[in-house]
Formats: structure tokens, C-alpha cells, sequence
């Protein structure tokens, strides 16, 4: 996996010079390219590694028409929350309710936000590349720079119909963490722990909240059991599919011979159930 660089690559500013220069060498308006030009900004940190060098799967212009029509209507519903959410006469209760859909909106926006960069890039392009048809020099870089910028609307419509797809309600809940020392004695307990402090570490790094339920030692001090909660932004959805068994093989402290050992914990992530209101 690699990060592709977006507008504001060394290779599109070099690019982009030339143009003007070929511009006002041809007696034409450099101002016009600017008018019609795309905005220069890097690729959001939020997706871009998700980029890769594959091939990218070729959408149906009916499916591009109708992922089109939902990418508008979140573009309109996301200026109704934040025009809703600047309201004065907003209760606390309907403020949080718009804000919490608004922020499952957010990876969405960011998305659409630059492929319609994108999108003024292209048509900026081939504006150009009509006005200039005598020039080969220029129509050769002009051609090099539509045809990255397609590409890259192509992944970006993938990564878009990605992000469309249902989610499970339950990933945007808090979850419980359950560790088990299992097979390997003394050494699985030990492997318990690094594991447990391995989510904590996680868990701080995300700005998550991670709190110690209960911790089971070892006469090692290693855990033979250790549950915590940890509550944040999607935690479930994150960590639902490290629940399974665990396994290590190494030297372990306990070993005096120097032999690998084979030993085995269980992580369970369970959702947090939601509170039940006494009426």
C-alpha cells in the first residue's frame, strides 16, 4: 500500500507552472486556467491510506448515476444538521441527536468533498485542453495530468460506494474486553497480560477511555483472567473481529532450557448493552 499524492503533489505544482508558463508564452490569459482550475489540496488523512497501486473495480455509469444522487442527497441532509445545530431554539436533547448523525456523516463528507475536487480538476483539464489544441507540448501534460485525476476519481468512487454499504447498529457502541489465559501454564497468563496491555495501549492512542473491570493474577503476576470497558467513537465496529483465540510462540521467562513454548489466550469484544430506563 502506498499514499498517492492529490493536488498538492510536488508533481502536479511542476505541472501546473509549465501550463502557465506555455500560456503566456501562447499570448493567452493565465487567469482563465486559474478560474477554471482545481483547488490544491492533499488527500484527507481520514482515507488516504486506503489508497493502494490495484486496479481499481470499473463502475456502471447507471451505478455512478445513482451513488451520484445519494452523494447529494448527504451533501444536502449534512447542510441541514449544521444549519439545524447553529439554530438557537435547539433542545439539548435534539442538538446531540443531529450532532451524533452529523459525525456518522463526516467520513462521507470528506469523501465527496474531494471528489468533487476531483471532478473541477477534470473539467478544468479538458477546458483547457480544448483551448489549446495547436499546442502538443501542452496538450501532452495537460493529458498526463486528466488522466491521474480520472484515475484517481475512480478510486475515489469506489472508496464512496465502500462507505455506503450498511453498517451494524451495534458498531457504534462501547464495548467490554474479556481476556483468558488458556493453553501454556504460567507462560499463558503471561501472554494474557501483554495482550490486555496491548488494547490499553490501543485504546489511549485512539482516545478511547479504558477502564479496568477486574485482573485475575498469576504467582507470576501475569492474568489469568481481565476484563475492561472501553467506550469512544466506534469502538465495537473497530475491535468486534479481534474476539478469537490468540496464540504466541516463543522463549518464555519460566523456560531455563531456552525451548519454545506454544501458548494460547481468548479475547472476547462484547458490545455494551444499552441502559434499560426504569419507568
Amino acid at each position: 500500500m502506498r499514499r498517492i499524492h492529490g493536488g498538492g503533489g510536488v508533481g502536479f505544482k511542476w505541472s501546473f507552472n509549465l501550463l502557465k508558463q506555455k500560456l503566456i508564452q501562447s499570448g493567452r490569459n493565465p487567469n482563465h486556467w486559474n478560474r477554471t482550475s482545481f483547488l490544491q489540496s492533499p488527500i484527507p488523512k481520514y482515507f488516504s491510506r486506503y489508497y493502494s497501486t490495484e486496479s481499481q473495480l470499473q463502475l456502471s455509469p447507471n451505478l455512478i448515476k445513482i451513488m451520484e444522487q445519494r452523494l447529494s442527497a448527504i451533501e444536502h441532509r449534512s447542510a441541514c444538521l449544521e444549519n439545524f445545530m447553529n439554530q438557537p431554539e435547539a433542545s439539548p436533547t435534539e442538538f446531540s441527536r443531529a450532532n451524533k448523525e452529523l459525525r456518522k456523516l463526516r467520513g462521507s463528507m470528506e469523501l465527496i468533498t474531494y471528489l468533487r475536487t476531483k471532478q473541477k480538476e477534470i473539467d478544468g483539464l479538458r477546458s483547457l485542453m480544448t483551448e489549446c489544441p495547436e499546442d502538443k507540448d501542452m496538450l501532452d501534460m495537460a493529458n498526463e495530468e486528466l488522466s491521474q485525476a480520472m484515475e484517481e476519481e475512480k478510486r475515489l468512487q469506489n472508496l464512496l460506494l465502500k462507505s455506503l454499504l450498511p453498517r451494524d447498529d451495534a458498531d457504534e457502541r462501547d464495548c467490554i474486553l474479556e481476556v483468558r489465559a488458556g493453553s501454556g501454564g504460567e507462560e499463558a497468563s503471561l501472554f494474557a497480560m501483554d495482550i490486555f496491555k496491548m488494547y490499553e495501549r490501543f485504546s489511549q492512542n485512539n482516545g478511547w477511555k479504558f477502564e479496568v473491570v477486574y485482573i485475575t493474577e498469576s504467582d507470576l503476576k501475569g492474568y489469568k483472567e481481565a476484563s475492561a470497558a472501553i467506550s469512544g467513537a466506534d469502538v465495537f465496529g473497530k475491535l468486534k473481529f479481534e474476539s478469537g483465540i490468540h496464540r504466541v510462540q516463543r522463549v518464555p521467562v519460566t523456560e531455563k532450557l531456552g525451548r519454545v513454548h506454544t501458548s494460547a489466550v481468548s479475547v472476547a469484544i462484547l458490545p455494551q448493552a444499552d441502559e434499560v430506563l426504569n419507568l
